[in-house]
């Protein structure tokens, strides 16, 4: 059987143990598998599990990166405060330098994060 994701790295989180899920509802990740695994196919780096809260989506969508509302046509909902998300890295540390970082869920945040943010930044918004 071919291998579904090629290229995915090893799923290990920021802590050194097993990846853990970070959301199926909504269903998350950049391989839409719930958690948030990485490889070479996966530019932006969508490694960071965070808990979406509406200052975050606000100056997301100020940004430019429309988290909010739902694109039917590519099978995204939206999100909403409370639902957690595979953040890409760098979005995450620009949110930190910004002061609206979201929380930060870190067994379900891809070990690959700390190749863009340093784990000291990640523990400030740690929900575990």
């Amino acid at each position: 059987m071919p291998d579904p994701h090629p290229g995915m790295l090893p799923p290990l989180n920021v802590l050194g143990g097993e990846l853990q899920a970070c959301s199926t509802d909504p269903m998350t990740g950049f391989f839409r598998d719930g958690c948030c695994n990485t490889g070479a196919m996966d530019g932006g780096l969508h490694t960071v599990c965070a808990v979406m809260t509406a200052e975050f989506l606000a100056n997301s969508k100020y940004l430019g990166n429309d988290l909010s509302t739902p694109r039917p046509e590519f099978g995204f909902p939206g999100l909403k405060p409370g639902d957690r998300w595979c953040l890409c890295a760098a979005r995450f540390l620009q949110a930190h330098e910004e002061g609206v970082a979201p929380r930060v869920q870190l067994a379900s945040t891809h070990q690959r994060t700390l190749d863009v943010v340093p784990m000291d930044v990640l523990r400030t918004y740690a929900l575990d």
